[in-house]
C-alpha cells in the first residue's frame, strides 16, 4: 500500500496564523507537531511507501519539517491546478514507477486524528475493500454532531464491508444537517479515496473526460521533471476531483470509519476539539491576560501582553501577520479578509 498525502491550499481560513505562503498543514494548531508532521506519522505507521504531492512554493518547508524524508518521494507541482490533476501527477508518477496494482490511498494532510491504530485498521480495511470490488472507495466518518461545514455521503446498501455511495451532499443548512444525522445514512466525506493506479486510471477514462485528456498529455512527456512537463502541466485546465470524477462514477463505495477526525476550516472548529478550562477557554502564549471571559479563544505569537476582558464566544489571534478579533460566530469570514489583504497587496 501507497499513501498519497495532498499537502497544498492557500490557508486564507486561519489568517493570521496562516498565510498563502505558509498555510495551516505547516501549523502546530493542536500539539506534537504540525498537522502535516502529524499525518506523516499516521501515514508511516499505515503504508510500506508514503509520497507527498505539494506546490513548488511549499516543498522547502515539507523537506524542513520532514527531515530525512527522501526528496524522490515529494512531487513538487509547478503551480496549483486543482486536486484533480494534483491526483493525475501522482498516479502519472506510481505508473512510471511500475506500480498500477498496489492499493493507492489518497489523504490530506490538514485534518486532525488522534486514533492512529483506527486510522490505520479503517485505510486498511478500505483498501482490502477496493482490491476485492475493484472499485473506488471513500472514507466516511459517522457524524459526532450536526455540522454545516462538512460534506455528507449518503450511504446505501451494503457490499461486503463497504456500503455503496447513494450521494454526495454538500454543506447543508442546520435544519438539512439534522435530518442527515438523524437518519443514520449519511457520512461526514473526509475527502480520501482509494483504488490502485489502474483502477483510478480506468474510472477516469470512463467518467471524466477531462482528466482524461489532461492525463495523456502529461504522459506523453518521457520526462516527468522536465520543464516541458512542468510547462504542460502549467497549461491543464484547473479542477476539482469531487466533481470532475467522483460525483460522476456510479460505482463508488465508502467504508466507516474507525477513529476521530476533524477538517479544521476555522478558528471555533478548532477551539471546538482543543482542551478548555472551566469557563471554556482556551488560551496559548506568553503574557495573555483575562478577566470576566467565557468561551473565548485567544492565541499571542508575539512577545507583547494581550489583555481580553468581559466578552464571551470570541477569537483573538494576535501574530506577526496581523490581529484578528472576531466573534466565533464570523471567524470563518476570516478568509473574506485574507483574500482582501492579498488583492491590495498586489
Amino acid at each position: 500500500m501507497t499513501i498519497i498525502i495532498i499537502a497544498g491550499g492557500s490557508g486564507t481560513r486561519l489568517w493570521p496564523l496562516s498565510k498563502p505562503d505558509y498555510p495551516k498543514h505547516l501549523l502546530n494548531l493542536a500539539g506534537n507537531g504540525t498537522l502535516l508532521q502529524q499525518t506523516f506519522e499516521r501515514a508511516k505507521a499505515t503504508a510500506s511507501d508514503v509520497f507527498i504531492v505539494t506546490e513548488k512554493s511549499h516543498a522547502h518547508h515539507i523537506e524542513k519539517q520532514l527531515k530525512g524524508f527522501p526528496s524522490a518521494n515529494i512531487l513538487i507541482e509547478p503551480g496549483r491546478r486543482g486536486t484533480a490533476n494534483c491526483v493525475l501527477f501522482a498516479l502519472d508518477a506510481l505508473k512510471r514507477l511500475n506500480r498500477e496494482d498496489e492499493a493507492v490511498v489518497f489523504i490530506h494532510c490538514d485534518h486532525i486524528v488522534q486514533n492512529t491504530a483506527g486510522f490505520s485498521a479503517s485505510i486498511k480495511k478500505a483498501c482490502a475493500a477496493s482490491l476485492e470490488k475493484q472499485k473506488i472507495v471513500l472514507c466516511g466518518v459517522k457524524p459526532a454532531y450536526n455540522s454545516v461545514g462538512f460534506g455528507y455521503i449518503e450511504k446505501g446498501a451494503a457490499d461486503g464491508d463497504a456500503y455503496q455511495v447513494n450521494a454526495f451532499k454538500e454543506k447543508p443548512d442546520a435544519a438539512t444537517a439534522k435530518q442527515y444525522v438523524e437518519s443514520g445514512n449519511f457520512l461526514w466525506n473526509t475527502g480520501y479515496f482509494i483504488g490502485s493506479v489502474r483502477l483510478f486510471l480506468r474510472e477516469i477514462k470512463k467518467y471524466a473526460p477531462q482528466m482524461q485528456a489532461n492525463f495523456e498529455k502529461l504522459d506523453a512527456i518521457s520526462n516527468i521533471n522536465s520543464d516541458e512537463y512542468n510547462k504542460c502541466y502549467l497549461s491543464l485546465k484547473s479542477g476539482a476531483i469531487d466533481y470532475l470524477l467522483m460525483e460522476r462514477d456510479p460505482e463508488l463505495l465508502v467504508t466507516l470509519a474507525e477513529f476521530d477526525w476533524a477538517d479544521v476550516g476555522n478558528f471555533k472548529d478548532l477551539h471546538d476539539i482543543l482542551p478548555k478550562d472551566s469557563k471554556g477557554n482556551y488560551i496559548k502564549g506568553n503574557d495573555v491576560h483575562t478577566i470576566d471571559c467565557a468561551d473565548i479563544f485567544v492565541r499571542n505569537d508575539e512577545e507583547k501582553p494581550v489583555a481580553v476582558i468581559g466578552l464571551e464566544h470570541i477569537v483573538v489571534i494576535n501574530t506577526p501577520n496581523g490581529i484578528l478579533v472576531s466573534s466565533k460566530d464570523a471567524v470563518h469570514k476570516a478568509g473574506e479578509i485574507a483574500k482582501q489583504l492579498q488583492e491590495s497587496s498586489r
